[in-house]
């Protein structure tokens, strides 16, 4: 894939951790500037989840009838035209709604970026693909927190979302300009007529609904992390919003050198085969994570040393599980891409929330939920490894 498509697909696909993670050290600011607490103002993170497990269904079947490029730069416009509206809020319920009309643009890049990869790579090249993607959209975790802490101290809230604008404005030119249409021309348009008829049939396939699970609770545990850390960071363990950046971006940097790394172990065997064996460090990682926040610590290194565990180990199951799930659709790669996206924000979003309402003051209601979708992760990826056993040897048959 030439490195400027890869370049691209990196930005757009940074839409939803870039959006997230950059406001993240402005929890505790926001609840004063609305008068309310934290919690509420995990609502907003709660909508912008949502927002993208639903605006993913409708993107999907309008890539696959009008190709990737349409859907795509209407997606990025909304993006943008949101985040300055977010900028605009004068209460916590205009953010709430914003954020969740900045979700259903900036899932646009999330969908077609996956769809594009499937149009361009078989599986094992597609899971080499998300782990170079993970490398470019992994410096918004990284960067993001830090940058939106010192973005709250030198010019308030508001500049984060304005930022976040003026970022969605260029990766619109650089569609525009530097991104080709990737859709097979040799494919029909698919109906938009025969949306749930795919979706149905897709819900019924059961090596792309294991994998999707798989990936989707793995996931769902990091938001929980995203969801809890800055109450455990900044409230629980006091540290400063901007040092509270360093410590997020350590996290995301094991994820993007294990993803790297996962692209060497793809010589080696199929993503299937990797899937198992992340998603059982993973749950390792977890349980340590939750042995530690019931211990409550007074000091905060014995929950990052398995958080760090936790988030690295992503870098071998999200990329494999979104290759597994993606062969073989090539007819109907947007609206798979849609449905996967779907599902798997869906559970983050509930995920999310869980831990807000489990909340009690500790650093336990965010463990005890990421011990939870491991777990579930772990089950799900041992009951599909026996679909399909053609994707983890590294050969999956088309589909169309």
């Amino acid at each position: 894939m030439p490195l400027r498509i890869l370049l691209i697909l990196g930005a757009l696909t940074a839409f939803a951790p870039l959006a997230i993670d950059f406001y993240l050290p402005s929890f505790p600011v926001l609840a004063q500037v609305f008068a309310t607490d934290v919690e509420r103002v995990q609502l907003s993170l709660a909508a912008y989840f949502i927002g993208l497990a639903v605006g993913q269904l409708l993107y999907g079947p309008l890539a696959d009838r009008f190709g990737r490029r349409l859907p795509l730069l209407f997606g990025v416009g909304l993006f943008t035209l949101a985040s300055f509206a977010c900028a605009l809020a004068p209460s916590l319920e205009w953010l709430v709604a914003a954020r969740f009309v900045q979700a259903l643009g900036g899932c646009a890049g999330m969908v077609v970026s996956r769809a594009v990869v499937r149009d361009l790579c078989d599986p094992v090249n597609s899971a080499r693909v998300f782990s170079q993607l993970v490398l470019v959209m992994g410096l918004a975790p990284i960067l993001a927190p830090s940058a939106g802490g010192l973005l709250l101290v030198l010019s308030g809230w508001q500049a984060i979302f304005v930022s976040l604008g003026l970022f969605a404005a260029l990766c619109l030119l650089l569609v525009t300009l530097f991104l080709p249409e990737t859709r097979p021309q040799h494919l029909p348009p698919a109906p938009l007529g025969g949306a749930l008829r795919q979706y149905r049939l897709l819900l019924a396939d059961r090596a792309f609904i294991g994998h999707v699970l798989t990936g989707g609770l793995a996931m769902a545990a990091m938001f929980a992390y995203v969801a809890g850390s800055p109450f455990v960071f900044i409230d629980l363990y006091q540290v400063p919003a901007q040092q509270y950046g360093w410590l997020f971006g350590s996290n995301a940097a094991g994820f993007i050198l294990v993803a790297q790394f996962n692209a060497r172990l793809l010589r080696r065997r199929g993503p299937g085969f990797w899937v198992s064996r992340g998603v059982a460090v993973y749950l390792l990682c977890a349980l340590l994570l939750f042995v530690a926040a019931l211990l409550q610590p007074a000091v905060l290194w014995p929950l990052l040393l398995p958080l760090f565990g936790c988030i690295a180990t992503l870098g071998v199951v999200m990329p494999n599980t979104s290759a597994c799930a993606m062969a073989g659709q090539g007819a109907h790669a947007g609206s798979a891409s849609a449905l996967l996206g779907s599902l798997q924000f869906a559970i983050a979003a509930l995920a999310a929330s869980l831990v807000g309402v489990l909340h009690d003051g500790t650093a336990r209601p965010m463990a005890l939920v990421m011990l939870l979708c491991a777990g579930g992760a772990m089950l799900v990826a041992w009951r599909t490894a026996r679909y399909r056993p053609d994707i983890a040897a590294g050969v999956a048959p088309a589909r169309g």
